[in-house]
């Protein structure tokens, strides 16, 4: 089975045997359509699987991206033995097929999934099958409005993206410094803003630098409260957590499972089991060729 997921800036494929162990996978930066080209050609250059593989599954953040409209003609006309038979899921969906399947939720039939990488994504798997809604877009995460102020970027990409993608954590970390609070993070950069990451952020708030504690102090807060109307909506067995809130689970864990208590009733946040994924950044091109082939 072969799975792909367009990212923003590169593009991931994964040849996965009937149990979901990845037998080969490829990283290609650039241009979608070339990079999945790239990408995809990586994943079976030796292992002829564009005729063996039975379905081909595509994960991306949106489904109406332009980028996605270019990528499966560009596959399928460099590789005319790939399987026609594909479809499209949107990566937090992708996810939490992946997650329920092989990773921290296996067997679990209940599950939501939330991540934030380069996006903010979720995903909901109920009695063992992906809820992918009308229109292919349900938990679509990124557009919970957890604040009443209508902002430009909310308008853009959501306000839970807005605020907690690593742009937004960053943007907020800018916004105080400018505002006269001191940050070591401003000297690890040399005084240049446009220089600071997600990384400056984290590391900081590990060395107990202030400002950078209190951006993410918030950002764990807008974390716990998206994960909770999740539950609430969902009522799933488990929440799994990946991105940033598994990567960082030392900053950000206890902090959202503090939110989650607080905003749900005691009842469904004492059934409820939270985990950190274990797929990793596999884990939407896996489940995108699972997807496909259950189809």
């Amino acid at each position: 089975m072969l799975g792909l997921e367009l990212r923003d800036t590169a593009v991931v494929a994964v040849l996965i045997d009937e149990g979901g162990w990845v037998r080969k996978r490829s990283q290609a930066a650039g241009d979608p359509a070339v990079g999945a080209v790239a990408a995809i050609e990586s994943v079976i250059s030796t292992s002829n699987a564009s005729g063996a593989a039975r379905a081909l599954g595509v994960a991306a953040a949106h489904l109406d991206s332009p980028a996605l409209a270019r990528v499966l003609p560009a596959l399928l006309s460099r590789f005319p033995d790939l399987p026609h038979h594909h479809r499209v899921i949107r990566s937090g969906t992708a996810a939490a097929i992946a997650e329920a399947w092989i990773g921290a939720a296996r067997g679990v039939p209940d599950v939501v999934y939330f991540s934030v990488a380069d996006h903010a994504v979720a995903g909901m798997v109920r009695d063992g099958r992906p809820v992918t809604g009308a229109h292919g877009r349900a938990a679509a995460v990124a557009w919970l409005s957890l604040n009443p102020v209508d902002r430009e970027d909310y308008r853009k990409a959501g306000c839970v993206e807005a605020e907690v993608a690593p742009a937004g954590i960053v943007r907020r970390l800018i916004w105080r410094i400018k505002a006269g609070d001191h940050s070591r993070v401003l000297d690890a950069v040399n005084g240049d803003l446009g220089a600071i990451t997600l990384d400056h952020v984290l590391d900081a708030a590990r060395d107990r630098d202030g400002v950078s504690v209190s951006v993410i102090r918030d950002t764990a807060k807008y974390l716990g409260m998206a994960a909770a109307n999740l539950v609430a909506i969902d009522d799933p067995q488990m929440l799994v957590l990946g991105g940033i809130m598994a990567s960082a689970a030392d900053l950000l864990l206890d902090p959202i499972r503090t939110e989650l208590a607080h905003r749900l009733p005691a009842q469904m946040s004492g059934a409820l089991t939270v985990s950190t994924a274990t797929l990793d950044s596999d884990a939407a091109a896996i489940g995108a060729a699972r997807y496909a082939s259950s189809q």
